[in-house]
């Protein structure tokens, strides 16, 4: 580039020269060299009016040769064309890349649609139309709210917590259950996936009916045979030593089986059954105290220290004897896997999100991969712990589902060896003046 501009100044510098000499010959050097520079000039100007010319037909035709020129001008025209021809290149590769995403997504049965900044429909696939109704065309720049007018879906698609999916029917087809994840991504931009959750949606309702019908069926009998193991060893005088043995080991785990069964059937009430619009007003200090009075006449043998450290007047918004039951499970978790002379606190205080209830031990702790597996139903860190303790590996599933009923989150904090820390964390809106 700097070989050509200084080309140009040498052919400007000659120019100058010419004209200066012959200028001097016929006595009139200012004159020629004026008409000189204007020729010049002139040039320049022609050259532009070509340069303008290409540029402006230049996106009605297909790689169109640039003007001939010599020069600096020359090369101008040939590195625009370059450009012009990388630019080309480039979008026909974004093409192809959009044209080969479009045709993959429009094969997928799951719907993908994305949505501007302003909420309005961008672009959809085909299973969009399948699922949600989208028409082609018509619907293009629609407000997404506009077209699905559930009202779960506008507290969703607004409140702009999408960490949890949403499921909801079909709004054109009623027997289709519908489950939304939103992702946001560039300036206020959305990626909405749709997909057709019918089937999982009626063999989980299958499984929730199988396991309370069968655990409500099992109640009876076991509830019998208890009674009457307890009646045997009531009167134990009237039985052959030999059978002692035998008979305690039976009512210990006719017990553990009842208390499984008791345990499912919180939990298969807990998911088939909604939160009352009627809530408690609870007190969360006299709530708090009567789980760790509780606490201290069961574990009573244990010679547990228990703490309570909460702030004043403290109100939550809820089903007491829910609450009562997630802290209470807690709390007798803690206690149970703490060896004896453990130190277990129970606290509670206002943070920036709203309220948080703790509970805290010095027991054996939890080593860290078992963590985000302890809340599913019958996990165990260790199977003899717990069979010795006689938990039934269900008490952690029914905190979990009581708190996400209440709108809270738990989060599980332990070190092996150390101690655990159970976080209930309940949001502003749950707290009551």
């Amino acid at each position: 580039m700097l070989r050509e501009w200084r080309s140009e100044l040498n052919r400007l510098l000659i120019l100058i020269a010419i004209a200066a000499v012959l200028g001097l010959i016929i006595g009139k050097i200012t004159l020629v060299v004026m008409m000189a520079l204007i020729g010049y000039l002139a040039q320049m100007m022609f050259q532009l009016y070509r340069l303008n010319q290409w540029l402006e037909h230049l996106p009605d035709t297909e790689l169109r040769d640039p003007p001939e020129a010599t020069g600096v001008w020359g090369w101008i025209f040939d590195g625009i064309y370059r450009l012009q021809r990388r630019e080309r290149d480039a979008v026909n590769h974004l093409k192809s890349i959009l044209d080969k995403a479009q045709e993959s997504s429009a094969a997928l049965e799951m719907a993908v649609v994305m949505i501007n900044h302003r909420g309005n429909l961008e672009w959809w696939n085909k299973a969009a139309e399948t699922l949600l109704g989208f028409r082609n065309g018509q619907d293009q720049q629609q407000g997404v709210t506009n077209l699905l007018r559930e009202p779960r879906f506008f507290e969703y698609f607004e409140g702009r917590k999408y960490a949890e999916p949403l499921r909801i029917q079909s709004p054109i087809k009623k027997n289709l259950i519908l489950e939304f994840q939103i992702t946001l991504f560039g300036e206020g931009e959305r990626l909405m996936l749709v997909r057709d959750v019918s089937q999982m949606h009626r063999l989980e309702s299958m499984r929730k009916d199988f396991v309370g019908n069968v655990s409500h069926e099992l109640r009876t009998p076991i509830t019998v045979i208890n009674g009457y193991l307890e009646t045997l060893l009531d009167h134990r005088d009237g039985v052959a030593p030999r059978w002692i043995k035998p008979l305690e080991q039976m009512h210990q785990q006719s017990q553990r089986m009842e208390n499984i069964v008791r345990d499912l059937l919180t939990l298969s009430r807990l998911e088939t059954k909604a939160l009352s619009k009627e809530q408690d007003r609870i007190d969360v200090n006299s709530l708090l105290r009567e789980v760790k009075s509780e606490a201290e006449q069961v574990f009573e043998n244990k010679s547990h220290s228990f703490e309570l450290e909460s702030e004043p007047n403290l109100y939550l918004k809820g089903s007491i004897s829910e609450l009562y039951s997630a802290i209470s499970n807690l709390l007798f978790n803690a206690a149970k896997y703490t060896p004896e002379s453990g130190k277990i606190k129970l606290t509670a205080r206002l943070s920036e999100k709203g309220l948080d209830v703790e509970v805290i031990d010095n027991g054996a702790g939890i080593a860290e991969q078992h963590i985000p597996r302890l809340t599913e139903r019958f996990y165990r860190v260790d199977e003899s712990r717990s069979t010795d303790t006689g938990g039934t590996g269900l008490g952690l599933a029914i905190v979990k589902h009581v708190l996400a009923r209440h709108g809270a989150d738990l989060e599980i904090y332990s070190v092996l060896g150390k101690g655990s820390r159970f976080v209930c964390h309940f949001p502003k809106d749950r707290l009551l003046d």
